[in-house]
């Protein structure tokens, strides 16, 4: 099965054919650093981490360009108010700059966390202010856009296309129905690409037009094509942002080059609830990632989240974490002990019966994530695998090295590279739970003393005292195990 994607652009899954065959170009809307990333952000990230991921796992050779914007994006859809980062700097009293540098270290320390790979480029809207006054001028030289007071606004109805995306048309808004009467406008709809800025406005540079800043919709299309050409593959973003980001991204872009297609595929992925209401500032309800972070594992955090498909929505709460942490420390048990019998094992080549279980699971995997990135299916594959793994390592039968290291490969590229639940080294990731696992094997060996030394009551202790803290023991043919219970 070849990889399907979804195109909110057509609204069907389509094969995926990338401009350059063997490459890929993707560009994801990044966040607007003024405030700590929320584990909407998280949702977002994580969920195009695992397409790119996925990507390269196929092959391709990704090129992944994810923005920063520190410039340009206004309080409101009208074009009117403050810019987010002026605003927030000059409440805090720091300089815009300033608070930018913050909140984007923040924002990398919390995708690292998770696990997210770095985008290959993550440029800034402020350092692409050239390329953004480049693209205003070739969209007024062709009649796309024209200057008003000092700003710049793209002329909707120059652009019939306009909505194609987001389905939302210019002929069936009547003035002033959504939006409030700009004087500077032609249209309620048209939108800014360049804005005049007041003197006292300190994010602000020289232009054709005056002094001002751009838009916050032109820096993605000027960094976009700087970056991945006039035409590329993916293009990636939450569904907040469909309209007017988005949609005006496609109108000054294809505007601009006279039609060609902006991006190929569009995906957007779908919105996150806390307990059932939209999160937001204003209701006090956001949970920040690093909130996240102090509580739960990162790769349970990713589990929560690849539990629903990246297009679909998913709303968060104490109790879905929760589960999806249970869900996955069952996992790492299995991968855990895995690993313990890999070190034990005797030599040899995996066994044929395992070479086949494993190419299963491998095309199993491959047929979910190939449907649209079917992350919760990629998940069921894993667990599949895990449940055949506890059967071979408590059949009471001595496997081969090369059987058990062929179950955790899959496991490694698979829940590691692709997913990157699964952590690569043995304690995973956490020097402490190594330090916790040697305590347990320790008591585990008391308690086998104490039950050769027919000292039930002392066993019986061993067993309980471990069972309340969360920790269950298990009696097997090969000796005792255990797992979190």
């Amino acid at each position: 099965m070849s990889l399907k994607i979804y195109n909110v652009l057509t609204r069907t899954k389509e094969e995926f054919k990338p401009v350059e065959e063997g490459r890929v170009g993707i560009y994801v809307c990044g966040p607007t650093v003024y405030d700590h990333p929320h584990i909407g952000h998280a949702k977002n990230y994580v969920g195009f981490d695992v397409v790119v991921r996925y990507l390269r796992y196929l092959g391709y050779k990704v090129l992944y360009v994810q923005n920063i914007t520190d410039v340009g994006h206004l309080v409101d859809d009208r074009d009117e108010g403050e810019d987010k980062i002026q605003k927030r700097a000059r409440r805090e009293r720091v300089l815009p700059m300033q608070l930018v540098e913050t909140y984007m270290r923040i924002f990398f320390e919390n995708m690292d966390a998770l696990n997210v790979l770095r985008p290959d480029i993550s440029p800034r809207a402020a350092g692409h202010v050239p390329e953004q006054i480049e693209m205003v001028q070739e969209l007024i030289e062709k009649g796309h856009a024209y200057q008003s007071n000092g700003s710049v606004y793209f002329d909707v109805s120059s652009w019939p296309e306009y909505g194609k995306l987001s389905g939302r048309k210019v002929a069936e808004q009547e003035e002033g129905a959504r939006l409030e009467i700009n004087e500077e406008k032609r249209h309620p709809s048209d939108f800014a690409l360049w804005k005049n800025a007041d003197p006292e406005h300190i994010l602000q540079w020289k232009s054709p037009w005056g002094m001002g800043f751009p838009g916050w919709h032109v820096e993605c299309s000027a960094m976009a094509r700087k970056y991945l050409g006039k035409t590329f593959d993916i293009h990636g973003g939450g569904i907040d942002n469909m309209f007017p980001h988005n949609e005006c991204e496609i109108a000054q872009s294809e505007a601009a080059h006279d039609g060609e297609t902006f991006a190929n595929y569009w995906m957007l992925g779908g919105s996150l609830t806390l307990d059932g209401v939209k999160m937001s500032k204003s209701l006090g309800n956001t949970l920040t990632i690093s909130d996240a972070l102090s509580g739960h594992r990162p790769e349970a955090i990713r589990m929560f989240i690849l539990s629903s498909k990246y297009r679909n929505p998913i709303d968060f709460s104490d109790d879905a974490l929760d589960s999806a942490e249970t869900g996955w420390n069952r996992l790492w048990n299995t991968v855990s002990e895995l690993r313990k019998r890999i070190q034990s094992a005797p030599d040899g080549e995996a066994t044929s019966e395992v070479e086949s279980i494993v190419q299963q699971i491998i095309e199993d995997f491959e047929q979910a994530m190939n449907d649209d990135f079917n992350a919760p299916a990629a998940i069921a594959v894993l667990r599949d695998l895990a449940t055949q793994t506890n059967k071979i390592l408590n059949d009471g039968k001595s496997h081969s090295r090369g059987s058990l290291q062929a179950l955790d490969n899959a496991f490694r590229s698979l829940g590691g590279d692709v997913l990157a639940i699964i952590p690569s080294d043995s304690d995973g990731g956490n020097g402490s739970a190594a330090r916790e696992e040697g305590l347990i094997q320790l008591l585990i060996e008391m308690r086998a003393n104490a039950r050769e030394n027919k000292d039930w009551a002392a066993s019986d202790r061993i067993r309980d005292e471990l069972k309340e803290l969360g920790v269950q023991l298990l009696d097997g043919a090969n000796g005792t195990t255990w797992q979190i219970s």
